[in-house]
């Protein structure tokens, strides 16, 4: 069964190291919540807003070790309304997990995009 993930995290800064760094961050907590494993994926796709350019999330995850999936990036519509410096992703996970027992992970200030599933 193939299932969809979605996180989210922000930055402070359009800065690489940061990038890299919340990207980890976001990657690990997903993967801990709900006991993945890499072998498991079938691939993750990144979105960043249009303030965010000084690297590609899907490096971060390189950076991790996740050379095996298949890592795709893009870029946000330019929204009034968006919240600024932010890093999405939706990671295709084979599992027979149940999707309401799936754990999706909004971290830093984007835990105000899903309200209804973050503390």
């Amino acid at each position: 069964m193939l299932r969809g993930v979605r996180g989210a995290t922000t930055v402070t800064a359009n800065q690489c190291e940061e990038i890299f760094e919340r990207v980890a961050e976001l990657l690990a907590a997903i993967v801990r919540e709900n006991a993945m494993n890499t072998e498991d994926i079938g691939a993750v796709i990144f979105s960043s807003t249009p303030d965010l350019n000084a690297a590609f999330p899907a490096a971060g995850a390189r950076k991790l070790g996740w050379t095996q999936v298949p890592l795709f990036g893009t870029q946000e519509i330019e929204c009034p309304e968006a919240l600024p410096l932010c890093i999405r992703v939706l990671i295709l996970w084979n599992t027979d997990t149940c999707q309401q027992d799936i754990k999706h992970i909004y971290l830093h200030d984007a835990m105000v995009l899903r309200q209804d599933i973050t503390a």
